[in-house]
């Protein structure tokens, strides 16, 4: 059994670190049929998500998943997504944040306590590739040094 993947301790820590300083918390998400999101607001394969407090209902940014509740066009809509699936957390109303590498959702193995082996190449500062954005938020969210 490997170690266990940085990628959601960064996201975690982006959260806080975007909550504490009163920004929104977005995360853009490779969407598959392991991703679990309202169909009609994806863009491109992709979809950006608010994971501010105010926005969710339910909110476990886990190790292997994130979970929560939002509202989309009024309608409460349950999402589940895999922390591989997350190309990058942001604060959108400074861009301020990292990218991360897509990892493809692989189920654990029978009997794994945990099967989330990964390359260590998730950092990257770079967000995934036609990363279009749409409305009005940042075209690709840029790596910031928090102090």
């Amino acid at each position: 059994m490997g170690e266990t993947s940085t990628k959601p301790y960064l996201i975690r820590a982006l959260h806080e670190w975007c909550t504490d300083n009163g920004y929104t918390p977005y995360i853009t998400v490779q969407v598959d049929e392991h991703t679990m999101v309202p169909v009609a607001h994806v863009r491109d394969g992709q979809i950006t998500l608010n994971v501010g407090t105010l926005a969710t209902n339910r909110l476990v940014l886990g190790n292997e998943f994130i979970e929560f509740q939002a509202r989309f066009s009024g309608v409460t809509e349950n999402v589940y997504v895999p922390v591989g699936a997350v190309s990058a957390i942001y604060a959108r109303e400074t861009g301020a944040g990292m990218g991360f590498e897509v990892q493809p959702y692989e189920p654990p193995a029978p009997g794994a306590q945990n099967a989330s082996e990964t390359v260590p190449s998730e950092a990257e500062a770079d967000a995934a590739p036609g990363d279009d954005g749409g409305d009005d938020e940042p075209k690709r969210p840029h790596l910031t040094i928090v102090k």
